[in-house]
């Protein structure tokens, strides 16, 4: 079982980002970023907005409460400013097995490194605090970029989901692409060579 109570407020944090219990609050935090014109392009769930953005975040505690999910804001501590949201998803105790997921970044905070300290305190507290053994990552096959950034953090490609999701056309279907990183890997060298990356 993973040693994890969603009841309880965790905030990740190092000198350059600190994650945070996402609460209903935020939305005022968060409206900007939200309503920037790419932002939900590859997501099947949309929170531009006030309305959108608010029932988004009241969906994401209201799984936190059941133990389903536990939803982060994010800040930059550089910039001084709040960049995005992610979560962890799928939390699955039985399995010790747990998804990253519904992760976006404002612009001004994309290629900074945030998302690799982001990524670096989620899976150190996973792996070493809640005992999970498996984390699971994915992204619609047309998001190159998402893809690439989960690949550079460790992860590796395991399969696709065929006709998973709505075509970000609005025509058809599209797939995912799934990705996973093992506590193995994070504990042979999948640490070392992501802290190595951090500061680069």
């Amino acid at each position: 079982m993973l040693n994890f109570d969603c009841k309880n407020n965790h905030i990740l944090e190092d000198d350059f980002v600190k994650l945070s219990p996402l609460k209903t609050e935020h939305v005022n935090d968060l409206i900007e970023i939200a309503n920037e014109a790419d932002i939900w392009k590859y997501s099947f769930v949309k929170g531009d907005g006030i309305e959108n953005l608010t029932q988004y975040i009241q969906s994401a505690i209201n799984n936190r409460k059941i133990g389903k999910e536990y939803p982060f804001i994010v800040f930059d501590k550089i910039k001084n400013q709040f960049a995005g949201s992610t979560r962890y998803c799928e939390i699955t105790p039985s399995l010790k097995a747990i998804r990253l997921g519904y992760t976006w970044y404002g612009k001004a905070f994309r290629g900074t490194g945030l998302n690799k300290h982001c990524k670096y305190l989620l899976f150190e507290f996973a792996f070493e605090r809640m005992g999970a053994e498996r984390i699971g990552l994915g992204a619609y096959i047309e998001n190159k970029i998402s893809i690439a950034a989960m690949e550079s953090v460790g992860c590796k490609k395991e399969g696709i989901m065929r006709g998973i999701f709505p075509a970000t056309n609005g025509i058809g279907r599209t797939d995912s692409v799934l990705l996973s990183i093992l506590k193995n890997e994070w504990d042979e060298n999948g640490k070392s060579q992501l802290k190595s990356k951090l500061n680069t």
